[in-house]
């Protein structure tokens, strides 16, 4: 069916390539949204270059002719700015004064040529809320959208026949069918079909479509794992052919602590390929000036990082540098004045280039797609990406469960031999904590 897509201003700034995701559409984007845009692009974060690069794309397209009328677009359908040198008229319940209101209006008093579909696109609940209470069909963005109900989880449970445990351990590994289903590097769960309570653990490799047993590992600095999410967590963060690892899961779960743990067991290794840990976190709105807080950066940064330091503190705390400086305590500073820890915002990671580096970035849901992609395109030789975060806990408004970077990245990266994923579900933290997480 042909249709006529209305763009919501905030569609473009989450991505500006969202104007060429409708091939054949006649696509009608509002004056407002133009207006809009303009206010956005003065900035120094993502949100006001996405404004720059849809002025720029929308103005590239303008020279074909005169937008009003309408002009093609590169995979065909036209591009049409709406609302201009028009009289609009505001239907009960909207106001001219605000912004939304007027789009909608716009959008409302657009008319589609016969037989064409009217669709207003929007990341916006409440606009689709009111669109849809008007009469006009709207839908969120779905290009880069996930579904979070149908999320990879990182491991898989199967039931086998009695024997095959037993081979397993004795082999420490176990030949699987082509089209097993399995993705690379995904966890497995092997239940005996007589006895459920007896089970193994293993990692599948692809190829050769092969389970191998995951043995029971540490991280160093007394972390051991204490649940299914952790194993897998922690021999993915420990595996040094894997480049690029998601950890997933709620509030307290050990997402940060086991990343910061392997990561200093293998820097502080004589032997480790890495150079030194990276550890990083939006300081949200990401890219935005450190300049409110009074002191040296450390001191605005001191905030937003402290998360980081309280997991390092609680890490190194009572450690001793065995065999170094004397067995003096190993601290956080001292870390970072030999240059084997840094911590800093993702600010400055633009144009940055990571070799052998163990990098580490901590509430990765509050990226959107770009902005991941922009981080995880740093790495360079040798360089392991670690992304942590909870996909139902955003402080971005411009992402949601469904369309931020974390959620973006697991779902892309599922069939790559260079990446694994582990859904972290039990929390660790305290009795307390988890049943806050669980009550509240």
């Amino acid at each position: 069916m042909k249709r006529t897509v209305i763009l919501d201003t905030n569609v473009l700034l989450h991505d500006p390539s969202s104007l060429f995701s409708f091939p054949g559409a006649r696509l009608v984007i509002p004056i407002t949204v133009i207006a809009e845009i303009d206010k956005f692009k003065k900035g120094v974060g993502e949100v006001s270059r996405n404004a720059r690069e849809a002025s720029r794309q929308i103005d590239e397209l303008r020279r074909q002719g005169s937008l009003t009328q309408g002009v093609k677009m590169p995979e065909g359908g036209l591009l049409v700015v709406a609302g201009a040198g028009e009289k609009v008229i505001f239907p009960e319940g909207l106001s001219p004064s605000v912004a939304d209101d007027c789009i909608l209006a716009i959008g409302l008093q657009h008319k589609a040529p016969k037989g064409w579909a009217k669709l207003f696109v929007t990341m916006d609940v409440n606009m689709r809320i009111k669109a849809g209470a008007y009469g006009l069909e709207a839908t969120g963005f779905e290009d880069r959208r996930v579904q979070v109900d149908s999320l990879f989880q990182g491991y898989h449970l199967i039931q086998v026949p009695a024997g095959w445990i037993d081979e397993f351990f004795a082999k420490g590994f176990l030949d699987m069918e082509e089209n097993s289903g399995l993705h690379p590097n995904e966890g497995v769960v092997l239940q005996d079909a007589d006895r459920p309570e007896r089970t193994a653990l293993g990692v599948f490799h692809n190829p050769p479509s092969r389970l191998h047993l995951l043995r029971i590992e540490e991280a160093g600095l007394g972390v051991k794992p204490r649940n299914l999410g952790q194993h897998f967590a922690l021999h993915f963060l420990l595996d040094e052919k894997i480049q690029l690892v998601t950890l997933a899961g709620r509030a307290g779960t050990g997402k940060t602590l086991l990343a910061l743990a392997a990561g200093l067991s293998q820097v502080l290794d004589e032997e480790s390929p890495y150079r030194r840990m990276v550890v990083s976190r939006p300081v949200f709105p990401m890219g935005k000036e450190l300049g409110f807080l009074p002191g040296s950066l450390d001191d605005k940064l001191g905030p937003w990082m402290a998360p980081i330091h309280d997991n390092l503190e609680q890490l190194l705390d009572g450690m001793s540098e065995k065999g170094r400086k004397g067995g003096q305590k190993l601290t956080e500073q001292k870390l970072r004045q030999s240059g084997a820890l840094e911590v800093e915002p993702l600010s400055y990671i633009r144009g940055r280039s990571l070799p052998r580096q163990y990098f580490i970035v901590d509430e990765a849901q509050n990226l959107t797609p770009h902005e991941v992609k922009t981080i995880i395109t740093r790495a360079g030789n040798g360089t392991k990406v670690v992304l942590t975060g909870d996909p139902e806990q955003i402080d971005n408004p411009y992402v949601d469960a469904q369309s931020n970077g974390l959620s973006y990245v697991i779902d892309r990266f599922r069939d790559q031999p260079v990446a694994a994923h582990a859904t972290l579900s039990k929390g660790e933290r305290s009795k307390l904590a988890g049943l806050a997480a669980d009550l509240l």
